[in-house]
């Protein structure tokens, strides 16, 4: 029988994961690409590291950082008495984690393909920064931002390896969706976890069909094709 918990917290932390790499992504694509400095190679190497580490390695590797004797974790437990490791919090900084690469790279490569020349313009009349990233740079790649927005969400409400590692697998409190099946696979459950697959894939689909179908309907006004 299908328990709707892992469901609504898949939700929450998918939800919360995206508005984290939303916010740091598209901010750190910005000014990796407006910026030149030393060791910009390697500080981006680190940030893509997690798209291609074994998900269980990042996990691993967080645990590290905010288990009871890492560095953040003791600091939390000893001052704050308080912690993040195996609760919902630690879902979404996993999720956030694992996310953030798609989300960077999607929002890097639209943010390269705006023409400097118009960015470059603004400032000569004026504009700050800011407002030439808000007024300028932002809605010319908005296309980009979105499809990263797409494959963060998604990729943070699959995320299995690095979730179990730090947020463990507890029923009404961190159990998501990828954990529910599993577990109910490993305790021969098929029919509780086809129904949770069942559910992930329709709510993946949907996302990306609605993309799909946006994109197409802006491509249309742009171009002012309306025979497609």
């Amino acid at each position: 029988m299908i328990e709707w918990q892992p469901v609504i917290l898949s939700i929450e932390v998918a939800a919360a994961s995206l508005f984290v790499v939303l916010i740091s992504g598209v901010s750190s694509a910005y000014f990796m690409r407006r910026f030149e400095f030393t060791g910009k190679a390697v500080i981006e190497s680190f940030m893509i590291m997690p798209l291609v580490l074994p998900p269980v390695v990042t996990g691993f590797l967080l645990l590290l950082l905010i288990g009871k004797q890492g560095m953040i974790g003791h600091f939390l437990s000893e001052y704050l008495h308080t912690q993040i490791i195996f609760t919902p919090y630690a879902a979404i900084l996993a999720g956030s984690v694992v996310a953030f690469p798609l989300m960077y790279q999607n929002a890097k490569a639209a943010l390269l393909s705006v023409d400097p020349k118009f960015e470059d313009a603004a400032k000569t009349l004026g504009a700050s920064e800011w407002r030439v990233f808000w007024t300028i740079s932002l809605p010319l790649a908005w296309q980009g931002v979105v499809s990263g927005m797409v494959l963060a969400f998604s990729r943070a409400l699959g995320e299995f390896g690095a979730t179990i590692m730090v947020a463990g697998n507890i029923p009404g409190k961190t159990q998501t969706i990828p954990l529910a099946i599993y577990f109910a696979s490993e305790a021969s459950d098929l029919m509780t976890a086809g129904a949770y697959v069942l559910l992930i894939s329709l709510v993946t689909f949907l996302i990306v069909y609605l993309l799909n179908v946006s994109t197409k309907a802006k491509s249309v006004l742009v171009k002012g094709d309306f025979r497609a």
